[in-house]
């Protein structure tokens, strides 16, 4: 089997769980650590991508540039990546992470809107950059439909394509048959990567089954760091990896190390799976939608989870994050 690639996404997923307010001090700091652990890349942003700092999202204690200024000088192995959401950054935010070092990006669309990324696939391998395709909420499209999608970015130049699970809401049959129907429409030269989250406990299992069937990148964090329950824990995956004796460059010890010293102290809201979480991954919604359901239903005097709930039964997306108030709103007058 080829080595794995582990992608760290504790600097931008992560984000999330810390309402986007790490210093650039913090950042660089569990940079250091993580390129010392033998990660391969590790990705830097607000938690909704560049630019993502707004009302709507939540506004960062620095900007991306700030975040990610130096980073690229303090790294001796892992790639320096970030993300974006095109319609919230620009092909003009992406060259300028380029030029502050980063060399590897991936496009993130929702599971139907693969189109919405060519441009900034196409901008991104001009510039040289690695380039992944990013699909979000995989569980709303059925694996031969997502396939579409994923050939859409492949054929743009995207060089892996994710499975992304955004509401941790795949089981592990669904994550195998949308691997399977990637490795059946793309070249044999496009990867493909796996991003879980783990709102029903199975972001480690869903990771290895999508490895078992072909995937080579890898998304996890420290401690799981990330919207909803988090995403799968890196240091839990690099040890589940070990015992299986599958080739990779991280260090198990450095990255417990990593995720009790530095990560563990600065989590607001315990990451773990709890009656919110667990309702993002049995309702499917948006894992980011997490806190802002929370504060929601703390001031209109809901239940988060039967506003989870709710978000789940309309669909919403990533990006409807502005609308969790109307539905507040609207269970609260159907209450009265």
């Amino acid at each position: 089997m080829k080595k794995l690639y582990i992608q760290d996404v504790t600097l931008r997923d992560g984000m999330h769980a810390l309402r986007h307010q790490l210093s650039v001090e913090k950042v660089r700091e569990v940079a250091i650590a993580l390129d010392e652990a033998g990660v391969d890349a590790i990705e830097i942003a607000h938690g909704d991508g560049l630019s993502g700092g707004s009302f709507n999202f939540g506004f960062g204690a620095h900007t991306d540039w700030e975040w990610l200024a130096g980073i690229k000088d303090v790294l001796k192995h892992a790639k320096l990546t970030t993300l974006i959401l095109p319609g919230i950054a620009t092909i003009h935010d992406l060259k300028k992470a380029h030029d502050l070092g980063v060399e590897s990006v991936r496009i993130a669309t929702h599971c139907t809107e693969a189109d919405t990324a060519i441009q900034h696939i196409e901008a991104a391998k001009k510039l040289g950059m690695d380039v992944g395709g990013f699909l979000m909420m995989a569980h709303l499209n059925e694996p031969k439909k997502l396939a579409e999608q994923a050939k859409i970015m492949e054929s743009a130049g995207a060089d892996c394509v994710y499975v992304t699970d955004s509401a941790g809401a795949l089981l592990m049959e669904g994550v195998v048959d949308r691997i399977k129907a990637y490795k059946d429409v793309l070249k044999p030269q496009t990867e493909v990567g796996i991003h879980c989250h783990h709102n029903l406990s199975l972001g480690v299992a869903n990771t290895i089954v999508a490895m078992q069937h072909g995937a080579t990148r890898l998304d996890a964090s420290l401690t799981g760091l990330g919207a909803g329950a988090g995403n799968a824990p890196l240091e839990v995956l690099i040890a589940v990896l070990n015992k299986m004796e599958v080739k990779h460059n991280s260090d198990l010890y450095k990255l417990m190390d990593a995720a009790d010293d530095l990560i563990r102290p600065l989590q607001i809201r315990p990451v773990r799976v709890d009656r919110e979480t667990l309702s993002i991954g049995y309702a499917g919604v948006y894992s980011s939608f997490l806190l802002h359901a929370e504060r929601a239903a703390q001031k209109y005097g809901l239940d988060t989870r039967a506003i989870l709930l709710e978000l789940g039964n309309r669909k919403m997306v990533g990006g409807q994050e502005d609308m969790i108030v109307d539905v507040a709103l609207d269970m609260l007058s159907n209450k009265g």
